[in-house]
């Protein structure tokens, strides 16, 4: 991710945290909470942040998922053979973030 410079309007990087992870901006299902209090004793405070982080873990894009594991498996000496059998059958067990979609995109879905 990038920011504008407000005195030049030169773009520059991102220094806020990892770019690969979305923070989530809308507030925790209000039942979800409740459900997460009851069965585990968490303090309601508790209990959001566990669900916000675990939103923000996996509204990880599948881009960067997949760039991010290939690199952490290859920095232990994985081949790209074996990589992409695992990163294929991490995905299909993953919870990952739905791809931006326009309004046309979410039409056609809908109408055909």
């Amino acid at each position: 991710m990038e920011g504008i410079c407000p005195i030049s309007g030169r773009k520059l990087p991102n220094r806020g945290g990892d770019p690969t992870i979305v923070r989530v901006s809308v507030p925790p299902d209000p039942a979800l909470v409740e459900r997460i209090v009851a069965s585990t004793g968490l303090s309601d405070a508790e209990a959001i942040r566990v669900v916000e982080d675990v939103l923000s873990f996996h509204s990880e894009p599948v881009e960067a998922y997949v760039r991010r594991r290939h690199a952490h498996l290859k920095t232990y000496g994985a081949k790209n053979d074996e990589i992409f059998a695992q990163l294929a059958e991490e995905l299909a067990a993953r919870v990952v973030a739905a791809p931006g979609l326009t309004e046309r995109q979410l039409r056609r879905i809908i109408y055909g």
